[in-house]
């Protein structure tokens, strides 16, 4: 995993005075929500995409293979409305949803203060379900230990190199939607391609959460990273 701050600043291009003091603040928040997060042992995760690639979809699957398992809670972002905060906890997961009012992206404050109107005590994964937007959540760092990012077959195979800040910033990338590719013009190669061209170190690898293609794959990853971060804090205790 590439230290998050490195990726930050090697994903930067040159912005105005105003949007580099903003995005230094959520910085300075990002690391104590990362610091909060060692030291609970939570595993945190920033699950990215654009709108409608399956991302609440995916994290109610996840919900129910692996709720008896983990001690799992959800941070929703929209821009309005609580209908995937619903979803999730309908599958048996609590949820909180942040409504942004009209911003496309979440921030580390919107992060913190939702952390301090929930419950933490013995959770072992936390994962923030970020605003449908390649763009926007690409330049905020959200204190997460791992940036996992969709990429529905039903938008195209070309999104890595048109948006590589997301792309490069993430740790994995879903397929999702993979039980649509046989009617579909999208090359899993060439995107797989795409994203290695622009990270070479990230894995990917397609899911459907209507199939359950890959999800079990998915659960295992989550899984390892939730106990090697257990372990870690263990360690340092």
């Amino acid at each position: 995993m590439v230290d998050k701050s490195t990726k930050a600043a090697r994903g930067t291009v040159l912005c105005d005075n105003a949007n580099m003091n903003l995005l230094k603040a959520n910085d300075f928040v990002a690391e104590s929500i990362r610091r909060k997060m060692a030291e609970m042992g939570i595993l945190l995760l920033n699950i990215t995409s654009s709108a409608g690639s399956g991302k609440t979809t995916l994290l109610q699957e996840t919900g129910k293979r692996l709720k008896e398992e983990f001690k799992i809670k959800i941070l929703v972002g929209d821009l309005e409305t609580e209908r995937d905060a619903e979803r999730l906890r309908e599958a048996g997961v609590e949820a909180l949803q942040i409504v942004t009012g009209g911003i496309c992206h979440l921030e580390g404050q919107m992060i913190l203060q939702a952390m301090d109107a929930m419950d933490l005590d013995g959770v072992d994964i936390l994962i923030i379900e970020n605003v449908g937007n390649l763009v926007c959540p690409a330049s905020f760092d959200l204190g997460e230990d791992y940036r996992v990012t969709l990429l529905a077959s039903t938008e195209g195979d070309d999104k890595p190199k048109k948006y590589p800040r997301m792309f490069f910033t993430s740790d994995l990338v879903l397929i999702s939607k993979s039980d649509l590719l046989p009617h579909l013009p999208f090359s899993v190669e060439a995107a797989m391609q795409d994203v290695r061209d622009v990270n070479p170190a990230i894995e990917v690898f397609p899911v459907s959460s209507l199939t359950g293609e890959g999800i079990d794959k998915w659960c295992n990853w989550l899984r390892e990273k939730a106990i090697a971060k257990k372990k870690s804090t263990t360690a340092n205790v």
